[in-house]
């Protein structure tokens, strides 16, 4: 059936209307967040999975190319296992800490909220309250919110004030509701801000994905992630994110 000219244009006059209704709705980072679950939180897939190369730049320009296998169950689990997976190597995030494994033990463990699985993923199934607190264990400022632009797209800034590119925030596309960018203070007594941008969003699995991560400290490029073999909604051992079974779990990646 082929779409009028006015039938075109009555469906976009919905979509503006909606828009601006939703936008209407959103006055505090509490509202945004809640409004970012809301809309997906019937659809965003559960888990996903996908092949990553990591590309560490020096200070002199080299490059430094490592691939990673990973695998993200919402909410809050996140497992990284470095090539060769024979090997044993790689990161686990869950339980609201950070687990390190070399040759197949564990290194290291520590308390940590992944900023990142947070603001991407999670936001879509926690509790509106419980991803406010970790916000604001974050030290996100979530009362102060304003708007703005980005790669041409208009978007949500929560937790700095128009100007500020060094206090904690976080940038939400406006229309899509999914993060984009984040700024934070970092290095010795946070004199540096280190910047994170989600870029070149697909569809996937009734949500989205950013196949382009890019890492910044002080506006120079640190290391970028590029996403690929991306699947939603696979069948995974919950072992795989039990880090008492960091090798014994059923493997996703051979």
């Amino acid at each position: 059936m082929k779409l009028t000219r006015r039938g075109l244009l009555l469906i976009c006059g919905l979509l503006a209307l909606s828009t601006v209704a939703q936008a209407a709705r959103i006055k505090t980072a509490e509202d945004l967040i809640a409004a970012m679950r809301k809309k997906y939180a019937n659809t965003w897939y559960k888990n996903t999975i996908f092949k990553q190369v990591t590309t560490d730049i020096d200070k002199d320009g080299s490059k430094k190319e490592a691939i990673w296998y990973e695998a993200i169950s919402m909410p809050g689990r996140l497992r990284i296992d470095f090539d060769p997976v024979r090997d044993g190597n790689g990161i686990l995030f869950a339980n609201d800490k950070i687990y390190t494994f070399k040759d197949g033990k564990l290194a290291s463990s520590r308390a940590l909220i992944h900023p990142l699985v947070l603001l991407a993923f999670d936001v879509y199934f926690l509790p509106v309250d419980q991803t406010v607190a970790k916000l604001k264990q974050l030290k996100f400022d979530l009362a102060t919110l304003h708007e703005d632009t980005w790669q041409g797209r208009p978007v949500y800034i929560v937790g700095a004030k128009a100007g500020d590119m060094h206090s904690p925030q976080f940038w939400i596309d406006k229309q899509r509701l999914y993060f984009v960018r984040m700024f934070r203070p970092t290095g010795k007594d946070g004199v540096l801000t280190s910047e994170t941008q989600f870029n070149k969003y697909e569809r996937l699995g009734g949500g989205w994905i950013a196949p382009e991560v890019i890492f910044m400290i002080d506006g120079k490029t640190t290391t970028t992630e590029a996403y690929s073999e991306m699947r939603a909604n696979v069948d995974l051992d919950n072992g795989l994110f039990d880090p008492t079974k960091w090798t014994t779990a059923k493997p996703w990646k051979p």
